[in-house]
């Protein structure tokens, strides 16, 4: 089952889920939860209900901040609660597909950190049952909340770009070395979230080199090609390893071409009038007869809204399981990703070979 963006999920979704505030659990309060858990206490139409980990220092700190919050080691205990209406899950990606499919199971609605599970199938799971339950299933693609990733789909659908050449992408910095997974799983799945939203059409092929520098640790530096029709390239490299942190996103057409600085305080997009002419004989079999010019046009930076990208995401979450609307960033985008990724892991244990991909078939 495809569905369009802004299709209701299922008519007796709206009978099934509050009109009012909406209360909300957390699984996993490490690096990640705090920002969850800020954010889904200050949206309006949310109450935060409980917070669950296994630390129990981390637990003392949330208490302290959110007195009002019911705190547990056992995830299990927010799950049974019967007033609980939406599990955020924030845990190690090992966990996400367990931990997802039973609160489905359990008739809760859920957002799950990204990627949404370690296999395709897992992840086709969780949308199948998601479906079944009428719930709302949602992964967390931050970025694709901010005003700046919001601007540039606006720019490329709006083909102010022309034909599409590239996307190229680099996030590096100096750790965070994962254990549980490498460096593709824990910052790709980022910029191949934006891509997804970005450029709306699936790679049918991809490849992936990479390599691991530290003894006993996953592959910490990489670089993923996904091919697309027409000539269209992206290529992302990821480094744990650098010794400066770069979040830079190149996108280029025809007519115009977007860098996306991520770090920029302000500016973090700019949009260039550049490119290439070509003048002269068009025939293949001519093709040394053909005249390159280069054009350089104005540079331009667009205002963006300056609401957090979790919040908007918050927000977006909360009228999904009023509405029955289908999320931005739902089950089946989680899915695109982690196929994405799965083929990538293939594609690097076998030193970079193309690794095809069929058309994603949802049932």
């Amino acid at each position: 089952m495809t569905l369009t963006i802004g299709e209701r999920l299922d008519p007796e979704i709206e009978r099934r889920t509050p009109t009012g505030t909406i209360r909300v659990g957390v699984i996993g309060y490490g690096y990640w939860g705090p920002n969850l858990v800020r954010n889904f206490a200050e949206v309006p139409g949310s109450q935060m209900v409980a917070v669950s980990d296994l630390s129990a220092q981390r637990l003392a700190e949330v208490a302290a901040r959110y007195p009002s919050l019911t705190t547990t080691t056992d995830f299990r205990d927010v799950l049974a609660d019967p007033t609980i209406d939406a599990i955020i899950i924030a845990t190690p990606v090992r966990t996400h597909f367990d931990l997802a499919m039973q609160a489905l199971q359990a008739g809760k609605h859920v957002l799950v950190e990204k990627p949404m599970a370690e296999t395709t199938q897992q992840g086709q799971l969780l949308v199948e049952t998601a479906r079944q339950h009428q719930r709302v299933l949602m992964v967390d693609h931050t970025f694709v909340y901010t005003g700046a990733v919001r601007k540039i789909k606006e720019l490329v659908t709006g083909e102010r770009l022309g034909q599409l050449y590239y996307y190229d992408s680099v996030r590096v910095n100096l750790g965070l070395v994962q254990h549980d997974v490498n460096v593709l799983w824990d910052l790709a799945v980022h910029d191949l979230s934006i891509m997804d939203y970005v450029l709306a059409q699936e790679p049918y092929a991809v490849a992936a080199t990479g390599a691991a520098h530290i003894p006993g640790k996953p592959v910490n530096t990489a670089y993923l090609t996904c091919f697309f029709p027409d000539n269209l390239l992206a290529h992302f490299h990821v480094n744990w390893l650098a010794p400066v942190k770069i979040r830079r996103t190149l996108i280029g057409g025809d007519r115009q071409m977007i860098v996306y600085d991520d770090l920029e305080p302000s500016e973090k997009i700019k949009i260039y009038d550049k490119g290439i002419t070509l003048n002269g004989n068009a025939n293949p079999d001519k093709a040394h007869e053909l005249l390159i010019g280069y054009r350089a046009g104005d540079m331009w930076a667009p205002q963006l809204p300056m609401t957090e990208g979790l919040r908007v995401e918050a927000m977006h979450f909360l009228d999904c399981i009023r509405t029955g609307e289908r999320p931005v960033s739902d089950g089946v985008a989680g899915l695109r990703v982690l196929r994405i990724l799965e083929a990538a892991s293939v594609s690097l244990e076998h030193g970079g070979r193309p690794v095809e991909l069929s058309p994603l078939e949802v049932a």
